[in-house]
């Protein structure tokens, strides 16, 4: 019995193979992966069920056929129950970068670390107007000095934190360039 399997497989083969496979592409929309998936899944239900089959080439190909349609229309049901594959370029593949959301909480150290190296009174300034997004005419109103004033402390305090911003960095690569 096992030997009339395996001849009837052979003879699936040699006999059906290359217009199953060209059927089945059709089937399967050009997919060749696929559609030779779906042609070794016939010829296995094929050897499966050996004892049953006609053995007419005629009744085999329309067997062959309706089983392969039927494992497409079975392929395409279960695609549409589960998220689209995606495959990696290759095994090695990075996974895309995440961000971790460290890079603002560093920057707000690194000016908080320089704005604590200025005067006050321009600092008060800097917070009032950046911060806490004011203009200079409300920032002197709540301050109770000139406008003049804020502009001029916001001027001479940011020239500070930029020096003090760049001079942080020249220390850290080693140095003026």
């Amino acid at each position: 019995m096992a030997e009339r399997q395996e001849q009837l497989v052979r003879t699936l083969y040699r006999e059906f193979k290359v217009p199953l496979l060209r059927n089945v592409r059709q089937l399967t929309g050009g997919d060749q992966q696929w559609a030779e998936d779906v042609v070794q899944e016939t010829v296995v239900r094929a050897w499966r069920n050996a004892s049953r089959l006609q053995r007419e080439p005629h009744s085999l190909w329309a067997w062959l056929m309706t089983v392969a349609r039927r494992i497409v229309i079975d392929d395409r049901r279960q695609r549409g129950h589960r998220p689209q594959e995606v495959v990696a370029d290759g095994f090695d593949a990075e996974p895309p970068p995440v961000p971790d959301g460290s890079e603002p909480t560093l920057s707000a150290m690194v000016v908080l670390e320089a704005l604590r190296g200025m005067a006050a009174h321009h600092r008060e300034v800097l917070a009032h107007v950046y911060l806490c997004d004011r203009s200079a005419n409300e920032t002197a109103a709540t301050l109770g000095i000139p406008a003049g004033t804020v502009k001029s402390r916001m001027h001479y305090g940011l020239r500070q934190l930029r020096a003090a911003l760049e001079e942080r960095d020249e220390d850290r690569e080693g140095g003026p360039g």
